[in-house]
């Protein structure tokens, strides 16, 4: 780490000198707190975007295109070529979107030569652009403990307008959205389309970012993975996925055709960013209608370091997803009747759990908006808000059959089958309509807090032509996106809490699994154990502890039996104590599913122990995790919570599986606690001790921990 800080200066000074103002502070471990500037060069013909963290240029005559993008904290361009800002099909028809040709090599990208670069006659031609604030994507309301973050996170935009090019499609504008942040070197890209003509016009498709990427690695041959240039790139369009590599659907690194001096014999280096649809949307943009794309995110790296770049990406979340850092205690109650909920509560209030969901398999049925039902739900949560416990339930959406009139049409054979789940009804349907219109009945009457949205859309195409909400393939995927996306941000703005099995972080999804296998709750208890701490582990290296659940299977689940169930409880401490001290102390909340949190004064206590740990320290557990050592039932696993705007900027878990006492010297690493030089640590509620960092910023501590059991660091 020392030697990362003396590398982060001495690029800063290069980069200085090089490509303009920078910051010589590490934004992971201290707050940047530069504002976001637009600047205008050359008489008005160029602007720069900047946070000093990174740049992004656009030449504004004869045409608009990003001429540089800079990584200023490692001096580095991003691109090496100038590309169109957008290309959109309109009525079938390909059109650039601002962009400049005449490039002599697209191996680098000299400034000299942008002078003589010309406009395209057939591309969307730039007119003016407008520089403003940040703005909320959708409305957030704040009714639960988060993180305080700002929302919209602060920044700045730049607009660029442009018109169609002459004699062609009269009447539509477009313009190009960036925004760009303070203190993280993210950007973000969309587009909107104004009709303002006599007829409709069709978007076909687009592309919304082409970037001719500086590559990452020059290969004579082609191998069978590529490495990809340096940058996290994903968007809002994302679907079926735990994780955003597996959710992402939209980012397509291609070869460059214009890229001819490169170093691969058949020119097919990935070098080129294009984020766009994978079909579509195919959409109808009436007369006086305004179309919006989806929005990429760039997330720019000054490492290739593991840690260090989950770190960017879990700051990322938090900064454009800042309802991420909700992360309150549920339980998952077994029976959705009347006692069995109460019971819930009661049980939840006496502990400090902060929620109760009505768990699949419970009897919970939202699409039943029958106002005898609608009665009975509410007066529940009345109750639970009377306890200060909120309330809510679990829904089932696309994983299922509901009819061939109603299911997606795939494509292939023109009938039901061969979706993601098998079958699923297609949310443009006249069951999917209504289908939402009953949930948000349903929220709005009963005074519910949480949906657990189970078998979320999995981004299915539907080749039907009669369902109401879709015209056909092509459209499909992206209205069903548009519904399920819209319906989460009214959740949202009605402060309900999402836990969603699918990456909606970015649509107004909260919670989604931290990864793990189902049927590995019906192995044997310790097992599970070590098997969920691996899950932590692993699922933290890039969500946020917050952003993840795990499971507690107080009864059985899938199986297993008595070997693999907690109940009766008191009849478990031990392994009922691991769990907790596991979830709590790694900041992940869990599904602890059964008809009760505790079944004696005993296992109350210790529940309760646990609780109050996690709230004692609650703003540095759900802080970020530097990854100590994997847990593997052989040594002492451990990981770190830091937090360096904190006063306790440390907290590390210990954990011992072993059935023997464990007396050794504990490293930890303490950069990003934001200590240079001492540390006060503490072990639980014992007296502090000082420790100097070595030149790593590494402290050694001895450690004696007993046999399969816990304990824990705090830093100060």
């Amino acid at each position: 780490m020392l030697q990362m800080r003396i590398a982060k200066v001495l690029v800063l000074v290069f980069a200085g000198a090089v490509v303009g103002q920078t910051t010589d502070v590490d934004w992971l471990v201290t707050s940047v707190q530069e504002p976001v500037t637009v600047k205008e060069r050359l008489r008005g013909r160029q602007i720069i975007l900047s946070n000093g963290l990174i740049s992004r240029t656009f030449r504004l005559s004869p045409n608009a295109a990003t001429v540089g993008y800079n990584n200023l904290m490692t001096g580095e361009s991003i691109i090496r070529g100038v590309k169109p800002e957008a290309i959109v099909v309109l009525d079938g028809q390909k059109y650039e979107v601002g962009g400049l040709h005449g490039q002599v090599e697209y191996g680098y990208l000299l400034d000299e030569w942008v002078d003589s670069m010309r406009s395209d006659p057939n591309a969307f031609v730039f007119k003016h652009y407008e520089v403003g604030k940040t703005k909320e994507r959708f409305a957030w309301k704040r009714k639960r403990y988060s993180t305080d973050l700002p929302w919209p996170p602060p920044g700045a935009s730049v607009t660029l307008h442009f018109e169609p090019p002459p004699s062609r499609l009269e009447g539509i504008a477009l313009s190009v959205h960036y925004e760009m942040y303070r203190g993280i070197p993210l950007l973000s890209k969309w587009f909107t389309i104004h009709n303002n003509s006599a007829k409709p016009v069709r978007l076909n498709t687009f592309v919304g970012e082409i970037l001719a990427a500086v590559e990452y690695e020059s290969l004579v041959n082609v191998p069978e993975r590529w490495e990809y240039p340096n940058i996290h790139v994903e968007s809002d369009y994302a679907f079926h996925g735990d994780d955003p590599k597996t959710a992402d659907k939209t980012t397509y690194w291609v070869s460059d055709p214009q890229y001819s001096t490169q170093v691969n014999y058949l020119r097919k280096t990935p070098v080129m960013l294009e984020s766009r649809p994978p079909i579509g949307p195919d959409v109808l943009i009436k007369r006086g209608a305004i179309f919006e794309s989806f929005r990429t995110f760039e997330l720019v790296h000054d490492s290739t370091e593991r840690e260090r770049k989950g770190l960017a990406v879990r700051r990322m979340y938090r900064t454009i997803a800042p309802w991420v850092t909700e992360n309150p205690i549920i339980m998952h109650v077994r029976r959705a009747d009347a006692k069995s909920v109460r019971l819930a509560i009661d049980q939840c209030a006496e502990v400090g759990f902060e929620m109760v969901i009505m768990t699949f398999g419970s009897g919970f049925n939202m699409e039943n908006v029958a106002p005898g039902y609608l009665t009975q739900i509410k007066e529940l949560a009345d109750y639970a808000h009377s306890k200060n416990i909120e309330l809510g339930g679990y829904s089932l959406l696309a994983s299922r059959r509901i009819s061939p009139e109603h299911d997606v049409i795939n494509p292939e054979t023109g009938k039901t089958g061969g979706a993601v789940f098998g079958n699923s009804p297609c949310l443009c349907s006249r069951w999917g309509q209504d289908y939402f219109a009953k949930l948000r009945k349903f929220i709005e009457q009963t005074g519910i807090d949480i949906l657990e949205h189970d078998g979320s859309y999995p981004g299915d195409v539907c080749a039907s032509t009669s369902h109401p909400g879709h015209h056909g393939l092509d459209d499909s995927q992206w209205k069903q996106w548009k519904e399920i996306t819209d319906f989460y941000k009214w959740c949202r703005a009605r402060g309900v809490y999402l836990n969603v099995p699918d990456w909606y972080f970015l649509s107004g999804s909260t919670k989604s699994a931290m990864g793990y296998r189902e049927v590995n709750w019906s192995l044997p208890r310790e097992r599970q154990i070590i098997l969920g701490r691996q899950n932590i582990f692993d699922g933290t290296w890039q969500k946020a502890p917050s952003m993840g659940w795990m499971f507690v299977p107080l009864v059985e689940y899938h199986g297993g039996g008595a070997a693999a169930t907690l109940e009766p409880l008191s009849e478990h401490l031990d392994a009922y104590g691991a769990h907790l001290a596991q979830n709590f102390g790694s900041g992940v909340q869990a599904c602890y599913r059964g008809p009760r949190l505790y079944d004696s004064e005993k296992t109350k206590a210790l529940v309760k122990k646990w609780v109050d740990f996690y709230k004692k320290y609650r703003g540095v557990l759900d802080s970020d995790i530097i990854h100590v050592r994997r847990p593997d039932g052989r040594d002492l696993d451990c990981i770190l919570h830091v937090n360096p705007q904190l006063t306790q900027k440390g907290l590390a878990m210990i954990y011992n599986p072993l059935d023997h006492r464990v007396n050794k010297e504990l490293k930890l690493p303490l950069y990003y606690t934001g200590l240079a030089k001492t540390a006060r640590i503490r072990e639980q509620n014992g007296k502090a001790k000082k420790f100097k960092l070595d030149r790593h910023y590494n402290v050694k501590v001895p450690i004696s921990i007993a046999a399969k059991s816990v304990t824990w660091l705090v830093v100060e």
